[in-house]
């Protein structure tokens, strides 16, 4: 099977057979297939789309380029379970939802990832906390998912090994935004990593990639379907990103409010929504739970009792971190510049009716909470906090938000850009959106 056949029968619309795919994939990791030739099959599959089929298949092959794990040794006595979100700013879920399903009898092995352009990655945030070993071992990292009933942790390069290079051509053609493609880069990881069932977190909104419900929709539709088919049943939600998840944005920021929620002194607002939305989804799906209502009784269960930030502190004890970080902040770094933004004068008395969140996630960059280039380090301690939210009315003595920054240049660079992000009126008033808006499944 020639390599440059498979791409001019997919460049004439016609559908690959598996074996055809199981090769241009073998291609790939053995790199006989080239860069130019990676990027022509994305672009062929750009124009001429790939069936559910095709996508399973490309997603199977895709997980067996590398490791792909097994926790049948383990014995672990609960479902293997995980979620996955397209990113957004705030987006602290996962230190959340992680522990409330290891204490309600799941177990999570959660391979994670870095921040990406203005949306915060749950990589980075973990390197906020001392000592937490972001690629441990494979023993370290079962072990720490068999005692405390989950562990995060980074991809590396066992995992998946043709997708990372098959993205890193489609990055630079312009072939990144194919639903069949991102289907098959996400799911093969989910299924590299052993899961039995997984819940897409699809975000929608100003401040996150898909702005358009029907390109969310097509791809939730798709990676449920192919999920599904792969055998890791999958269902999705939309959720709201046209304002920030969390309070806080920014890494060492984001941690402390997952532990305020931990801690029980978050009790409602977007950020316990979602994730209280998600862990039912994740339970039912997995068979953890028998029922939404059961499922909802048991989140804030373990959330009222405790029992969820035990999880939380056992899991970053096993990977490395402090033992005692649920009860002592001081382990995560403050920045010396902490100030109010405040509404300009003409904006009193009126409703903010907008907020460009996109633009939020840029402040949180420009202070350095973020990257504008691969491999440059982060400041884990700036970012913002006490985001003013839709609806609202601005006021001489309540802040747009507060800024947490290295110095006095990076906190006037991010308060322009934060109020210029924010838009109010006399007369209209908020669109309420939910924010949890649509449950997808296959």
């Amino acid at each position: 099977m020639l390599i440059p056949e498979i791409i001019r029968k997919k460049r004439e619309g016609h559908a690959l057979s598996t074996a055809e795919i199981q090769r241009f994939i073998k291609g790939v990791t053995e790199r006989e297939v080239t860069d130019a030739q990676i990027a022509a099959f994305a672009m062929a599959s750009i124009f001429q789309d790939l069936s559910y089929r095709e996508r399973t298949d490309l997603t199977l092959a895709i997980r067996d380029s590398g490791q792909v794990l097994s926790w049948d040794a383990e014995r672990l006595g609960g479902p293997v379970l995980d979620k996955h979100s397209t990113g957004g700013v705030g987006d602290t879920v996962s230190f959340v939802l992680a522990p409330i399903l290891a204490a309600c009898g799941g177990y999570v092995p959660m391979i994670a990832g870095r921040g990406l352009a203005h949306t915060g990655g749950t990589i980075d945030k973990l390197e906020s906390i001392p000592g937490y070993t972001i690629a441990p071992d494979e023993s370290t990292f079962r072990q720490a998912v068999k005692r405390c009933g989950f562990a995060i942790a980074g991809q590396t390069d066992d995992f998946a090994p043709a997708d990372r290079r098959m993205y890193a051509t489609r990055d630079v053609t312009a072939t990144v935004e194919q639903s069949g493609l991102i289907t098959a880069s996400i799911l093969s990881k989910k299924l590299a990593a052993g899961l039995g069932s997984l819940v897409m977190d699809i975000k929608v909104g100003n401040g996150a990639f898909m702005t358009d419900m029907t390109v969310a929709r097509e791809l939730s539709d798709s990676l449920c379907a192919v999920g599904t088919q792969a055998g890791m049943p999958t269902e999705a939600l939309l959720t709201d990103m046209n304002q920030p998840l969390a309070d806080a944005a920014g890494n060492g920021l984001e941690v402390k409010e997952a532990i305020s929620l931990l801690r029980g002194e978050i009790t409602e607002g977007r950020l316990h929504e979602v994730t209280k939305a998600l862990a039912i989804r994740n339970g039912c799906l997995s068979g953890l739970f028998a029922s939404e209502s059961d499922g909802a009784s048991a989140v804030d269960r373990v959330l009222s009792d405790g029992t969820a930030a035990e999880r939380f502190v056992q899991s970053i004890a096993a990977m490395g971190g402090p033992a005692d970080l649920l009860s002592n902040l001081k382990h995560l770094a403050n920045a010396p510049v902490v100030r109010p933004v405040m509404a300009r004068a003409e904006e009193w008395g009126k409703t903010l009716t907008r907020v460009d969140t996109r633009q939020l996630g840029l402040a949180v960059v420009d202070l350095g909470g973020g990257r504008t280039h691969a491999g440059q380090s982060i400041d884990h301690a700036v970012g913002c906090t006490g985001w003013l939210r839709c609806g609202s009315i601005a006021d001489a003595d309540v802040p747009l938000a507060m800024v947490h920054a290295r110095n006095e240049a990076d906190y006037e660079r991010a308060a322009h850009r934060i109020r210029h992000a924010f838009q109010f009126s006399e007369k209209a008033q908020a669109t309420a959106v939910p924010v949890v808006i649509e449950h997808r499944t296959a």
